[in-house]
C-alpha cells in the first residue's frame, strides 16, 4: 500500500536519487549540480528553503513532491511545486495522484492562495494528468533565468 509522509534529513540521499532520475527522464542529466549535502543544508537549516513529501510502497520510497513557498504581489502566498517525481516502475498506479493531492493539502494548510508549477510541453502524460485537476496551463509566459 502506498502512503505519504514528510521527508527527514536522512531521506535526502533518496531525494537526490529521484532528482537524478527526473533529470535523465527530462534529457538533462548533465545539468544536475546539486548534492545531498546541499539538500540537507537548504532543507533543514535554520530557515528551510523547501519541503518534501515522500511516497512509500511498503517502506520503500517510490516518489516525491518537493515544493517551496513564493509570494505573488497579485495573489499573495503561493506554493511552488518544483518537482513531482514517481519512479518509472510505480507510474500509473496512483502514486502521482497521492503526492499531488498531498501537496495541494499542504498548500491549503499553509494558507496559500494557490499552487504553481511547470511542465515540459512534450510531457503529454503529465499535461493530461494536470488537466484532470482543472489546471490552468498558461503558454503565454516565457521562462527566464540567470545562472551563477
Amino acid at each position: 500500500m502506498i502512503s505519504t509522509r514528510m521527508a527527514a534529513v536522512d531521506d535526502m540521499p533518496v531525494v537526490m536519487e529521484l532528482v537524478n532520475e527526473l533529470a535523465v527522464f527530462e534529457k538533462a542529466a548533465d545539468q544536475v549540480t546539486n548534492t545531498v549535502d546541499q539538500l540537507v543544508a537548504d532543507g533543514f537549516g535554520e530557515h528551510p528553503l523547501f519541503e518534501t513529501i515522500l511516497a512509500e510502497d511498503d517502506g520503500i520510497v517510490v516518489g516525491m513532491s518537493l515544493y517551496y513557498f513564493r509570494y505573488s504581489t497579485w495573489k499573495g502566498k503561493r506554493l511552488y511545486l518544483e518537482d513531482l517525481i514517481v519512479k518509472e516502475a510505480h507510474r500509473s498506479k496512483g502514486t502521482g495522484r497521492l503526492l499531488f493531492e498531498a501537496t495541494i493539502e499542504q498548500a491549503k494548510k499553509q494558507r496559500c492562495t494557490g499552487m504553481m508549477w511547470q511542465v515540459l510541453d512534450w510531457n503529454k502524460p503529465a499535461i493530461e494528468f494536470y488537466k484532470a485537476y482543472a489546471s490552468d496551463i498558461d503558454g503565454e509566459w516565457m521562462n527566464v533565468k540567470i545562472n551563477f
